[in-house]
């Protein structure tokens, strides 16, 4: 017979472990974190500072519209048994849904980092602007938040976090030095495009998005709309009409026409298309060199 001292440390051993098998709460026993990303900035981010110690999913799949995602239960699942869920609220509702329902308690909202931008007129179902990412600078804030997070959970490997963290904030104030030297002379400041999802970018550059509709890049301008727009890029002698990656560049194309200008692409970076090698930085860099060519910066 067992004596109780020996007893009772075999319970103990055996309630921790079915404890550890059944919380689902971390990629491996050695403390990485499993982290649910909303879509490929945040997956960015969260892969940049954590390096070894996050397994990160993103739940858009390369080239997909992320507007557009719906949940399958099994990723809904994957909220649930997350260590950390990185979501921006008011982007993509079927993600705020299942972050209330199953991550309230392990997710971070980036769009609650700094205070939102009012969407352009036009944007009818959308209170703020959700494009933070596409201003640098912000998004290195978004960063910080995530490797905090991080690092509160992962303790061991905190110091690691941060300095990941802030060698991500050095690679990102460098490219916002980038922008503001490679726009500070420009003949012109206003950027035509078939998405409002500039606006972040325009405001910290002293740029003026006008958009040809919405924030909903599935939205198809009525015939008086597409007017007034293109008498706005004549009055501003746009040169190039913007459309984005992922979608149509049909509505941009009928403008550009138009007005006498040609048609190019500006990525919102809301994803990375399957296949391709670029990340966050090189895409910014090729958005900067079209933007330079298209404003005629010196």
């Amino acid at each position: 017979m067992r004596s109780r001292p020996a007893l009772l440390a075999l319970l103990a051993a055996s309630a921790s472990l079915l404890s550890a098998c059944g919380s689902g709460a971390t990629a491996g026993d050695d403390g990485t974190s499993r982290v649910v990303a909303a879509f490929y900035p945040m997956e960015y981010v969260t892969k940049q500072v954590g390096g070894d110690r996050v397994t990160v999913t993103n739940l858009v799949r390369p080239g997909a519209e992320p507007h557009d995602l719906e949940l399958q239960p099994s990723q809904m699942a994957e909220l649930g048994k997350a260590d950390l869920v990185v979501y921006l609220r008011g982007f993509q509702p079927a993600v705020d849904a299942g972050v209330d329902q199953q991550a309230s308690g392990h997710a971070i909202d980036t769009a609650a980092v700094q205070p939102l931008q009012d969407a352009p007129p036009g944007a009818e179902d959308h209170g703020k602007d959700p494009h933070i990412w596409l201003d640098p600078i912000r998004l290195a804030t978004v960063a910080d938040k995530v490797a905090d997070r991080l690092a509160q959970r992962d303790s061991a490997h905190a110091a690691d976090i941060r300095d990941r963290a802030t060698k991500l904030r050095g690679e990102l104030e460098a490219l916002d030095k980038e922008y503001a030297t490679g726009l500070a002379r420009c003949q012109r400041h206003e950027i035509v495009t078939s998405h409002a999802a500039f606006g972040y970018l325009a405001a910290r550059y002293k740029l003026t998005q006008i958009p040809i509709t919405g924030l909903n890049p599935e939205e198809e301008p009525t015939p008086q709309h597409l007017a007034t727009v293109a008498a706005r890029a004549r009055q501003y002698a746009a040169t190039t009409i913007f459309f984005e990656t992922l979608v149509s560049p049909k509505v941009a194309e009928t403008l550009a026409k138009e007005v006498g200008a040609k048609a190019e692409m500006l990525d919102p970076l809301e994803g990375i298309k399957a296949g391709s090698s670029d990340d966050y930085l090189s895409v910014m860099r090729s958005n900067l060199t079209k933007l330079r060519t298209a404003l005629g910066c010196a």
